[in-house]
């Protein structure tokens, strides 16, 4: 959600917008507080609050419906019993920038008639990532423990926080009525054995120990959470029956002396740049602190001026939180770790030390290519200010498109003085061929073909892949066992498993997790799958850029497989010339970009083409390709390598052989949504994902992955998530299942 243009907003429209950004915060709110399941990161989350608030502020006249400005949190789930907290639980307002925390200041100063900030004191803490939690003590025993909720009301989880051992059960000297407050978290390395635990008997993976921590207070089995490794640091109070200090500070000592763990990175600061110094100080610890935090808070430390500042309607004047950026994360470099792809690609991935990154745990990160680590990209242009990666350095980390984690900066001053430069690997580590770098690629590629077992693993894993042949029972992990075992070693090779091991398979059969009634399943998943569309075959190939969509319009363009590999065959000879002459341009471009001579390129491939002296019936195939709508002569060229390769080309053939290919139907050239880009998303009831993608591409749309300003309807599902927020913040039109069915004339 990016910042809305209010110079260009009437009262209409901003009543309609205040109305859907309100529905989207909801619906988060629910989500985070109440299913512990985020739909969106913080960063769209504190965009679409900012917005909400920028609208009221621009029209006065909506207060009365801008409801989302007075809610915090998310009312008490149904299955908890309910707590009313005798002091509200506010949230607190956020900075983002320094300038937002000098305001903070001097909005302080101004209320309580201050000249400047020199008497003022204030503490500056982490926050913790985690789940607000209240406790009631009275005569220094616990009776009561309940979540925030909605702020007045929150969910009653005694028998749940009796199990957490930072949580004291009778505290010795308390007042007669004490309330402490706090976060319920997890550490790093508790959430990543649970999450082993639960991957290891087969249950729910936790994105991030926010979640994890979350999800483990809020059980109804009380069982369940005393399993579950959580923690908790003390830092705020509610209702008290006697004043236990007169200074944040002292407060949060006094809680220590009670018993209670608090964050040690507290300090008392007296200037702005005082708290912006702890500020950064506190993120450059973040990587390694063990646990997460999403920034850091500032609180008055005198409790009679909290006092005299009092509460907005749902934060303290006194308080306020300056968030880290939600996409960003510095850590460590621990290692730099080579993988192998289906086209014999080299790909470096930066393994990191974990770090919490928009709200999932990233352990690694891609680092592109060679160039990329060198510093430069493939073209020559100087990337990061020329900074070289290196292992042991301290590296910001950001996800792209809220997706990929990749590295945006390097920090030199942190540098080990023993950093040596990365030196990429000129042969392959897995089959050890050669490894070379064709000019003008970014890419370095194996070029051990089949020989290579990365490759081989890597092409069986795209064969059997969703949108490629999509066998039942045979998924990446058994297509990869049988790899290991030797029984599958090329795709042909799946469809002679039960000629070869007899039915029932018995070596298969007396596999753990295999019997024989799930052994003659998969071999009636393969049978079935022998007649398979032309598309999904040429897809399946794993043919360098050669994509789903590319793979459609080629089976919908020659139709069968026959009339394409023949055409390809054809255009071999013209291909050959076309990258001679690619080459001989590639070489009078670099030059003339170095100025030894201003080449017309243009020129230098057509002398190239008229030296080959082409056969027309080659050109004439050649042009068939490369002028086909979307295909172009990258990928011309690298269906004229596969089909050329012998050892690849005898695979591709062992494998037609098996095979009956089916044509593909020509879509309804009219429809109400024939040319319309279209995207799935969440849970369909009615119909397979599958079926509901091939049906709109059979009326004539585009399905997409993902949502971009080239969208032009999002069908929702159940359960739709970020693809929905995006969706609505480019202004796609959204609709659901339902209606998708009734737009085609299925409903």
């Amino acid at each position: 959600m990016s910042e809305l243009d209010l110079d260009n907003l009437d009262e209409a429209t901003a009543r309609t917008l205040l109305a859907d950004i309100g529905t989207q915060l909801e619906a988060a709110d629910l989500a985070y507080h109440q299913a512990d399941a985020p739909v969106l990161t913080d960063a769209a989350y504190d965009q679409l609050k900012k917005n909400y608030k920028a609208i009221v502020a621009k029209f006065p006249s909506l207060q009365d419906v801008a409801d989302r400005l007075d809610k915090v949190g998310a009312p008490a789930a149904s299955g908890f019993g309910k707590i009313t907290h005798a002091v509200r639980m506010m949230s607190l307002g956020n900075a983002f920038e320094d300038d937002d925390v000098s305001d903070f200041v001097r909005g302080i100063c101004k209320y309580l008639g201050l000249a400047n900030a020199n008497d003022l004191a204030f503490t500056a803490e982490p926050k913790i990532d985690g789940l607000s939690l209240s406790l009631r003590y009275e005569n220094g025993q616990l009776v009561q423990a309940a979540t925030r909720g909605d702020g007045a009301v929150g969910e009653n989880v005694t028998a749940n926080a009796l199990t957490i051992s930072d949580i004291p059960q009778h505290i010795a000297d308390a007042p007669e009525i004490l309330e402490v407050r706090g976060e319920v978290y997890m550490a790093h390395a508790d959430f990543a054995a649970l999450n082993a635990r639960q991957e290891a008997r087969g249950g729910k993976l936790f994105a991030n120990p926010r979640n994890a921590a979350a999800g483990s207070l809020r059980q109804l089995d009380p069982e369940i959470t005393r399993s579950r490794p959580l923690r908790f640091y003390a830092y705020s109070w509610g209702e008290l029956s006697a004043p236990i200090a007169e200074t944040q500070f002292e407060a949060v000592e006094q809680f220590k002396r009670f018993g209670f763990a608090t964050n040690p990175l507290t300090a008392k600061c007296h200037s702005v740049a005082e708290l912006i110094a702890h500020y950064r100080s506190i993120e450059a610890q973040r990587a390694e602190l063990g646990y997460d935090i999403d920034g850091v808070v500032y609180k008055v430390d005198a409790l009679d001026l909290q006092n005299r500042l009092g509460f907005r309607s749902t934060t303290p004047r006194w308080a306020i939180a300056h968030k880290f950026p939600a996409e960003l994360a510095w850590t460590r470099l621990e290692g730099i770790d080579i993988q192998v792809g289906r086209t014999g690609a080299l790909s470096p991935v930066a393994r990191l030390h974990p770090v919490t990154v928009g709200g999932v745990v990233v352990s690694n990160a891609t680092l592109h290519n060679e160039d990329y680590i060198r510093g430069f990209d493939s073209k020559g242009g100087s990337i990061r200010d020329g900074k070289d990666i290196r292992v042991g350095d301290w590296v910001q980390i950001y996800r792209a498109g809220d997706v990929i984690p990749k590295v945006a900066d390097v920090d030199l001053s942190k540098r080990p003085a023993d950093a040596a430069e990365y030196d990429f690997p000129t042969s392959c580590p897995v089959c050890g061929s050669p490894a070379l770098r064709e000019e003008g690629d970014a890419v370095r590629r194996c070029t051990g073909g089949l020989i290579c077992d990365a490759q081989a693993v890597e092409k069986l894993r795209h064969f059997v892949s969703r949108a490629a042949f999509d066998i039942e029972g045979m998924g990446a992990k058994q297509v990869e066992q049988f790899h290991a075992d030797g029984w599958v070693k090329e795709p042909a090779d799946i469809f002679t498993l039960e000629e070869r091991f007899g039915s029932g398979m018995q070596q298969l059969k007396n596999r753990e997790g295999w019997g024989e009634k799930s052994a003659n399943a998969l071999f009636a998943a393969i049978r079935t799958k022998s007649r398979i569309e032309l598309g999904r075959v040429i897809f399946a190939l794993g043919i360098r850029n050669v994509g789903e969509v590319a793979a459609k319009d080629l089976a919908l363009h020659f139709q069968t497989w026959d009339r394409l590999s023949e055409v390809v065959d054809l255009a071999f000879l013209a291909a050959a010339a076309f990258r001679k002459s690619d080459e001989a341009e590639s070489a009078e471009r670099i030059a003339a970009m170095q100025g030894s001579r201003r080449a017309r390129v243009s020129e230098v491939r057509k002398s190239a083409l008229a030296e080959a002296a082409v056969p027309a019936e080659s050109q004439a195939a050649w042009d068939a390709l490369v002028e086909l709508d979307g295909l172009g002569p990258v990928l011309a060229l690298s269906l004229s390598d596969a089909l050329s390769n012998p050892e690849e080309r005898a695979a591709i053939d062992r494998l037609i052989a098996h095979l009956t290919i089916l044509s593909p139907e020509a879509p309804v050239s009219e429809s109400v949504v024939s040319g319309k880009t279209v995207v799935f998303t969440g849970t369909l009831l009615r119909l397979k994902r599958a079926e509901a993608k091939k049906q709109a591409e059979a009326l004539g749309a585009k399905v997409a992955g993902s949502v971009s300003k080239k969208t032009d309807i999002l069908i929702a599902g159940e359960g739709a998530g970020s693809k929905a927020a995006k969706a609505a913040e480019l202004g796609v039109e959204i609709i659901d299942e339902d209606s998708w069915l009734a737009l085609i004339g299925q409903g």
